[in-house]
């Protein structure tokens, strides 16, 4: 458990998310439509920000999301959200899809997803979130690379100069005595 009685774990985000592929969610290959996915997975991720937040929280970025696989009428689409890392009023949020098809017994994971949630108060205004604390290693992995991806999210979104990502910056630089 965190020691600072305003701060939580991952696990206390964890949300896990079910939908059956109907035919109304299909386009016309009877594959799931990638609007409905987004949906799902905006749901999904919000619950996970709120349970961190306890409070309403408000969707400002999707990270890249690329359709690796095609999920078909009749999968199971299981979603599963946790916040990696919070920031003074926003979160990230990490997020895996899985599609099963349940009679063939094959699982296969078809998305990962990066989305940002800022919390707000009940006047709509952005409001503090409890600091985030990593469990395990993947936590720790997540976390660490939560400044850099927020970084990028506001250079590409014209609200930070690149000379002021450092964390990105960093990476690009060489280090003394390496090629």
């Amino acid at each position: 458990m965190p020691s600072n009685t305003n701060s939580k774990n991952p696990s206390q985000s964890l949300t896990v998310m079910n939908e059956l592929v109907l035919p109304n969610d299909t386009n016309t290959l009877n594959n799931l439509m990638g609007g409905r996915l987004l949906h799902w997975m905006d749901i999904c991720a919000a619950i996970a920000a709120q349970k961190h937040a306890n409070r309403i929280v408000v969707t400002a970025s999707v990270d890249n999301v690329s359709f690796s696989r095609a999920i078909r009428l009749g999968n199971l689409v299981s979603l599963t959200a946790r916040v990696t890392r919070a920031f003074q009023t926003s979160m990230e949020v990490h997020l895996e899809v899985w599609c099963e098809n349940i009679p063939q017994g094959i699982r296969h994971l078809c998305n990962k997803a990066y989305f940002t949630f800022v919390a707000v108060d009940d006047a709509g205004m952005p409001t503090q979130v409890p600091e985030l604390v990593p469990e395990t290693e993947e936590d720790q992995i997540h976390f660490a690379g939560a400044l850099r991806r927020r970084q990028l999210r506001l250079v590409l979104g014209g609200r930070m100069k690149p000379s002021e990502a450092n964390e990105l910056r960093s990476i690009f630089e060489s280090n003394p005595g390496k090629p």
